[in-house]
């Protein structure tokens, strides 16, 4: 947050008009705009409709990083910038203050120096402010400018929320020696929560979330081996080892992360499963926590999701004009069935959350029950299942159907019962989404079938399907392309018809760490069921029978998308083969 933006017809907005053109002057000066920028910001503050300062025009228009804007703000009241982060502020100095005050306002207190306090805000222009927190504290108080994000981020870290932890200004603080420091294995619970608390399992837990969430992984995997404790991390779909902390650490890191999940630290026998909450550089991550009983210990799988990347555009995620065209005439179906399949981890969530955002409006009623509710979605009505109290799949659904749905959104069609209803919403004027496990489109309508559903019914209410995969992209500063060998020209000639001049390949880089990639994107295959296609579904025609159908009716599969992102330059016809089985 740059300043309060405040009614223009006010005396307080004068006075930021005033400030304003001497932050854009002062910008200028220092070098980080030039003229013709502030220009231009000043000619599109004129135009708005509302108006805004002229800090926040140039981060829109993308002339300035929002801390530069602060400096210069700083400058123009003759404060001093600073760069907050929990690691300088003082807890005692946080004390000065009541805490509803330091929430409400979003203020911190750094540091007490004799009779002086010092306190980060992000709007020193407010005098009133200053005066409010001089009388407070009852101390002299000694302004510093600094980021809202910052300082909120800051104050999360010594006020936390109920179950959100802040783990920020890692590297600076591990030193990988202090893990020796436990030396011995416990088996006494009291012992192994003690420990859990002390701070090198503390640092080493929180570094391994810090890091994992830096590397862009989507999976942690801690596990316990005879000699060592193994953590790897699934990176762009991959698994590697990135720390092997000693063995005695590992009764202590589970427990941790058994703590900071909500989990009963002393069930070591059992599955157990939680939820983390945790904000980095003041971004949300939820961490879904999962325990197993292994030979030498409990094995914990963690699966990061950046709530940023809940919910993207199609065309974010990979998909093609022709199936984003297919593909949102299949979701906008008054009716019926739109299903998303793939191996687990193929964004298949992704997919269906970017599908709800679309459709979603204040005239529809759209609903989702899910194992668990991945990411929130504004105006979506969420249910998350609790199989342990009887409310699964099937029973959600059907308490849901009492509701007036419009569209429903099933994490899952796992079971005949589940189908069957799901089904019959599909049928009586919803539309139902959800996902199943299959290889490719096609293979959703033999699935169904194979639970138990009538094939008239399938060819009733299907609207249409959705394969995805998601595959490593070759990463832009080491691509080059070569010539094919011979497999790869083969498997591409037997999709496409005829075999490539050139491919693409990474041939690795310190900004890929060697491996030649960098990111994901997703290759998809949309089943749009034309009527012969259906008419044969109905008469319980076989999966090789609806596939010659469906290829006569110009279907495409995931291998035609794969290897025509190959060509382009995205990704390698190694990867294509790996994720499409072929």
């Amino acid at each position: 947050m740059i300043a309060r933006q405040d009614n223009p017809e006010t005396p307080q907005r004068a006075k930021h008009e005033h400030r304003t053109v001497r932050v854009g002057d002062i910008l200028v000066e220092q070098g980080v705009i030039t003229q013709e920028q502030l220009a231009d910001a000043l000619d599109s503050q004129k135009d708005a409709e509302h108006p805004k300062l002229i800090g926040e025009l140039l981060i829109d228009l993308g002339f300035v990083e929002e801390s530069n804007v602060m400096r210069a703000i700083a400058q123009s009241y003759g404060v001093p910038y600073a760069h907050v982060a929990p690691r300088i502020a003082d807890p005692r100095a946080i004390e000065s203050l009541p805490r509803e005050f330091i929430e409400s306002q979003g203020v911190l207190p750094l540091f007490v120096v004799h009779d002086t306090i010092t306190i980060a805000v992000s709007e020193p222009a407010n005098l009133y402010l200053a005066e409010e927190l001089k009388r407070l504290s009852g101390k002299n108080v000694q302004l510093v400018a600094a980021l809202d994000r910052d300082i909120r981020a800051t104050l999360q870290a010594y006020l936390p929320n109920a179950n959100v932890f802040v783990i920020d200004e890692i590297y600076d603080d591990v030193d990988v020696r202090e893990f020796d420091s436990v030396k011995q294995d416990a088996f006494d619970i009291a012992d192994i929560e003690e420990m859990s608390g002390q701070s090198p399992v503390v640092k080493l837990v929180n570094y391994i979330l810090y890091q994992a969430i830096h590397d862009r992984a989507s999976d942690i995997h801690v596990e316990p081996e005879e000699l060592r404790c193994r953590v790897r991390y699934r990176v762009d779909g991959r698994l590697a080892v990135k720390l092997s902390p000693p063995r005695q650490m590992h009764p202590a890191v589970v427990s941790r992360i058994k703590i900071m999940a909500g989990m009963d630290i002393s069930e070591r026998r059992l599955p157990q499963d939680g939820d983390i909450h945790v904000a980095i550089d003041g971004r949300p991550f939820d961490l879904r926590v999962s325990t197993m009983p292994a030979k030498h210990g409990e094995k914990v799988v963690i699966r990061l999701i950046d709530n940023r990347n809940a919910v993207l555009p199609v065309e974010k995620m990979g998909m093609g004009p022709e199936i984003a065209v297919a593909w949102r005439s299949a979701i906008h179906s008054a009716h019926g069935m739109v299903l998303v399949t793939g191996p687990t981890g193929s964004g298949k969530s992704t997919t269906l959350y970017s599908a709800l955002a679309e459709i979603n409006s204040d005239e529809i009623n759209i609903s989702t029950v899910e194992n668990p509710v991945e990411a929130q979605l504004q105006g979506v009505n969420q249910f998350q299942v609790n199989a342990k109290a009887g409310f699964d799949f099937a029973s959600a659904l059907r308490a849901l159907l009492r509701q007036d749905p419009d569209v429903i959104m099933l994490g899952e069609i796992r079971d005949l019962e589940t189908a069957t209803i799901a089904t019959q919403a599909a049928m009586t004027g919803h539309l139902v989404l959800s996902t199943l496990h299959t290889n490719d489109a096609i293979s959703a309508v033999t699935r169904l079938i194979n639970m138990g559903m009538e094939p008239f019914l399938v060819a009733a209410m299907l609207r249409g399907v959705l394969a995805q995969r998601l595959c490593r992209k070759i990463c832009p500063h080491c691509r080059e392309s070569v010539e094919p060998d011979a497999h790869a020209s083969a498997a591409v000639e037997r999709v496409l018809g005829e075999a490539p001049e050139k491919v693409h390949i990474g041939q690795g880089c310190s900004r890929c760490k060697g491996t030649g990639y960098a990111g994901r994107l997703g290759v998809f295959e949309m089943l749009i069921p034309q009527d012969s296609f259906l008419e044969s579904v109905a008469t319980g025609a076989s999966l090789q029978e609806l596939r010659t159908i469906a290829q006569a009716n110009g279907h495409r599969t995931i291998q035609h998308d794969g290897f025509e992102k190959a060509i382009a330059g995205l990704t390698s016809i190694d990867e294509i083969v790996r994720v499409s089985a072929l």
